[in-house]
This record gives structure tokens, C-alpha cells and sequence, in this order.
């Protein structure tokens, strides 16, 4: 099959969206609205969609705009060498980035929502690169040999690994960390499944190795073998069960804990949402799936009574050592199990994870309507479905977008509500 397709949007994955002829929507990777693409032959046929590869670009996106042509060469080898799955949109101009993006969320809110609302505004990345400060490695072993490749995946063959160079979106302290790392792999657990690379906000770096078998027991030998070891951590984290340091300090900083890959572009999306719940001096605020309690502390600055729930213990022990304005209730709990024995809000702050709201949170907002509610949110399908459910008993009065996550197709989301 040689089909010409005009690519028309980019859809919530990052692949690109068109028409075949017999009228089903077909998804292409790497391809950028408002070009005529021919796909390579073996496009897969579903009911009511399609899936393709890119075999050429047969006629480009206009040229509109200061900043040009949506496509540009993606300046990540991995990118195009290995069809690395971790950025989908590299090959896109980052106005055109944005604009995709806007789309994205708008026609969630739309479609899944039923929500009659315009695609958001969106604020761009204070830095299109190194700005991550977390990222996940597979591993794959080599035949039946010791030897093992750490890396990342093509997005078209997630059981395969390509071992990494350097990650463009990965900070710079992380990389050195990994170049580090390569040549002293065989000091990583035999059976290890996963590695991960973190950066904290006290300085410091964090190894988790995931692994199957025995406990890492090469652990301080690799942490002291690191040029600058003293400012690593190391935790294992095994198939079943809680992670846990097993070289250096094991008081500080939770490397576990959910926090935003981008800890800057995190801080202007909490700042926003909270300031719109207006004043909140003396009021009671809850901030349901707090985490390690950043926007607790934004709440605690003007003025509120905050109570910061998380499921997470490790994250809430840390939430509690941290100075604040004025006292705030850290509950370590599920947010469902605990908001009948939390006292009324003014206004509440949600961020759950990628699934959304538990169906008893939101029937406790929607029973008992709060006067303010604001929901940050990083999968546009998941919060459109949560605000429809809500909205029997709120409206939205302001909805923006923040991209939290450059090259990817990932954005953040956040929606204000107020209860009628």
C-alpha cells in the first residue's frame, strides 16, 4: 500500500492523525500537520482506525509564521537512529509543539468531557532541554551471557532496549551520572530489571536499581568507586516490596516519591492553581495527593490551614521536616479512606496520578460541593472524564495548559471549578 495521507492534527500519543481513503483515521509517528505523507507498505487495518509508518514526506507543511516549516531535524541521534519512545514530538517545531498540544487538551475536554470549552492557552518551557530530573532505563540481557543492555526503547519495538549515549532532555547532572555508571554495570544487581536516575532538590544523586533476585550487595563498591560518590545514593528496589537505601545516607531526601520531572515548570503550574482559589487566609484547604507537600507549602504562604493528604509514608515523613509558613496536617493515607474525618474546605487542591480521581473522592466533591476546586492533572483523557463527572455540581471558570514535558507528547493541565 502506497496510500497519500494529509496529516491534519497530532494526536494524544504524539503520532501524527489523517484519512485513508475508505475514510478511517490513520496514525503515523513522526509526521507533522499539514503535511502529505506517503506510508510504507503494512499498514496495519483495524475496525475503525488504522496504524502506519512514515515512508516519505511527498509535500511539506506550509510555511506559516515567523518560526517556518512544523518540522525540523531533531537534534538527538537516538531520535531517528534508534525510534527512541521516549520523545515523540523531536521532529516538530516547538511552536508547533505547543500548538499540538493545545489540541490535545482541548479536544479531550470536548470529546471525553462533552465540555464546551476552547482549546487553553498554554505556558511554554522555561527550557526546551535538560530539564528532566528523573529518567527511567531498561535492561535486556544479552543471549544467555552476564552482559546486559541498559537503555531506552524504540517506540515501535517496546521489547527491545538500545543502549544510551546521552539523553537531550535528561539533566546534564543525571548524564554524567550515567557516563559514570557504564563502564561499572557489573556492579548493579545480577537481576536487575530497571534503573533509575534521579536528581534531588538537596544536590544529590540517586541510583535505584529494580531488581528480581538477591539484594544489591555491590552497592557500596559501586558508590564509592564514583568519582563523586559522596553525593550518590543508592536503593534497591525489589520485585515485591518497598524500596530502601542500601548505601549512604539513609535520612533525606525520598527518591521514590512522586515529584515533577521538571521541578521548575511544577512550581509555576501548583503557583497558578493555587492562586486561583482566591483568598484563602484562615480558610481550610485540602491538597489531596500532596506528595512531598510543595503546594502545601504555597497554600501555608497565603495564609490557609492546610491539610496535605498522600498514600505515600516516605513522602509525607519528608513533607513533615520541611519549615513552613504556619503548621500543616501531613495525613500518610489513601484520599479516598481519609476525607470523612477532614474538617469542611474553603477550597480543596487535587493532583492524583495518571488513573484520576478515586470514584470516592470525587463523589465526596460532587455530594458535598466545595466552594473552590483546583485539578492539576497530566493526562488530558483522565481529567476530561473527572470534570464531566463534576460538573453536575461545578462549572469551570479556567482552564490552562503548562508543558511540563518539551519534546514529548506529554502536557500538564490545570482546571479551575467552583461549585454552583
Amino acid at each position: 500500500m502506497n496510500d497519500l495521507v494529509a496529516i491534519t492534527g497530532i494526536a494524544a500519543g504524539g503520532d501524527g492523525v489523517g484519512r485513508l481513503a475508505d475514510g478511517r483515521a490513520v496514525f503515523v509517528p513522526r509526521t507533522a500537520p499539514g503535511e502529505r505523507v506517503r506510508l510504507r507498505d503494512g499498514v496495519r487495518l483495524h475496525k475503525t482506525f488504522a496504524r502506519g509508518e512514515l515512508a516519505e514526506v511527498v509535500a511539506p507543511a506550509p510555511v506559516s509564521g515567523p518560526a517556518g516549516s512544523a518540522r525540523v531535524t531533531p537534534p538527538c541521534p537516538h531520535y531517528g537512529r534508534d525510534r527512541c519512545g521516549g520523545c515523540q514530538l523531536q521532529h516538530l517545531a516547538y511552536d508547533a509543539q505547543l500548538a499540538a498540544k493545545r489540541a490535545i487538551v482541548g479536544e479531550a475536554l470536548r470529546r471525553i468531557g462533552k465540555l464546551d470549552v476552547a482549546d487553553p492557552e498554554i505556558v511554554e518551557a522555561v527550557e526546551e532541554w535538560r530539564y528532566r530530573a528523573k529518567i527511567s532505563l531498561a535492561v535486556k540481557p544479552v543471549g544467555r551471557s552476564d552482559r546486559r543492555t541498559v537503555g531506552l526503547q524504540p517506540y515501535d519495538r517496546p521489547g527491545a532496549v538500545f543502549p544510551l549515549a546521552d539523553c537531550h532532555i535528561a539533566d546534564f547532572r543525571l548524564m554524567a551520572l550515567w557516563r559514570e555508571l557504564k563502564p561499572r554495570l557489573e556492579l548493579l544487581p545480577a537481576k536487575l530489571t530497571r534503573l533509575t536516575l534521579r536528581l534531588d532538590r538537596e544536590g544529590r544523586r540517586h541510583v535505584i536499581a529494580e531488581s528480581a533476585g538477591e539484594p544489591w550487595l555491590d552497592a557500596d563498591r559501586l558508590r564509592a568507586a564514583l568519582p563523586d560518590g559522596d553525593a550518590v545514593i543508592c536503593w534497591w528496589q525489589p520485585a515485591e516490596g518497598a524500596a530502601r537505601v542500601v548505601a549512604g545516607p539513609a535520612t533525606g531526601f525520598p527518591a521514590t516519591a512522586f515529584e515533577q520531572v521538571n521541578p521548575e515548570m511544577g512550581t509555576l503550574a501548583r503557583r497558578w492553581a493555587v492562586a486561583q482559589l482566591g483568598d484563602v487566609r484562615g480558610a481550610v484547604v485540602w491538597d489531596l495527593y500532596g506528595g512531598i507537600g510543595d503546594t502545601a507549602l504555597q497554600l501555608t504562604e497565603r495564609g490557609a490551614q492546610v491539610v496535605s493528604v498522600d498514600a505515600d509514608e516516605q513522602a509525607i515523613e519528608w513533607a513533615r521536616g520541611r519549615e513552613v509558613a504556619r503548621p500543616v496536617r501531613f495525613i500518610a493515607g489513601r484520599a479516598e479512606d481519609v476525607l470523612p474525618t477532614l474538617p469542611e474546605p474553603l477550597g480543596v487542591v487535587v493532583n492524583p496520578p495518571r488513573a484520576g480521581l478515586h470514584w470516592n473522592v470525587t463523589l465526596r466533591l460532587t455530594g458535598q460541593p466545595v466552594p473552590r476546586l483546583a485539578y492539576l492533572s497530566c493526562d488530558p483523557a483522565t481529567l476530561a472524564r473527572d470534570l464531566q463527572r463534576l460538573s453536575v455540581n461545578y462549572r469551570i471558570t479556567a482552564v490552562r495548559a503548562f508543558d511540563l514535558f518539551p519534546q514529548t507528547a506529554y502536557v500538564e493541565t490545570v482546571a479551575v471549578l467552583e461549585g454552583v
